[in-house]
């Protein structure tokens, strides 16, 4: 099995990888693999909603994006890490995962989601709650901890002293393996939930 993890600070080895870290441990003690992918610092522009996407397969900017889909049509998990800026997400990480949700066209029914959130003080259920809806929107089960899952820190490192927060991410990770192979062993025995064809509805006729 595999996870894979989405650093959204700019920070490489800043207190939102503190967490993805911390998870990383854990995950590895439950045999199951994990890669990050560092998001935060690359130039990765906003969805322009020209539906290439439909046509292509893929998004028309052929860029981290893209390179990253593959990895997660692949994985049985997905961590979203993200330092809080103004009570949301980093908006490079916004913009990256927005992309790579709508334009890939691979069923994510029954992949793992977690979000983890890292901030000096205030703010984190607001972009924890902004995470989990790319989770929600796809069908995919969202894991739970202990707690919201964040961990305080301003400093890069600083997240290290919150052991509160560092406990949260292992009761995470734990939580998330434990689903992540009942799934397996569920869709081995009984499949996955069969799907109606999609029904949109317009409210502007």
């Amino acid at each position: 099995m595999k996870v894979l993890m989405i650093n959204g600070s700019p920070r490489a080895k800043g207190n939102t990888y503190v967490a993805l870290h911390e998870m990383e441990g854990v995950f590895g003690q439950e045999g199951i693999e994990t890669e990050i992918v560092h998001v935060g610092n690359k130039d990765i522009r906003g969805c322009i909603a020209c539906l290439a996407c439909k046509k292509n397969g893929k998004c028309v900017f052929d860029d981290l994006v893209n390179e990253t889909a593959q990895k997660f049509e692949a994985c049985d998990g997905l961590v979203v890490g993200s330092p809080v800026y103004y009570a949301s997400a980093n908006a490079t990480l916004v913009a990256f995962l927005t992309r790579l949700f709508y334009s890939t066209p691979f069923d994510k029914t029954m992949k793992v989601g977690a979000s983890v959130v890292a901030a000096r003080r205030g703010g984190l259920s607001a972009t924890f709650d902004e995470l989990n809806k790319y989770f929600t929107i796809s069908g995919m089960p969202v894991a739970s901890g202990q707690y919201w899952n964040s961990i305080h820190g301003a400093q890069p490192g600083e997240a290290q002293q919150d052991t509160e927060g560092l406990q949260g991410m292992r009761t995470l990770a734990g939580n998330m393996a434990f689903l992540m192979k009942s799934i397996a062993l569920g869709r081995e025995k009984y499949g996955i939930p069969q799907k109606e064809p999609f029904a949109p509805m317009n409210f502007i006729r």
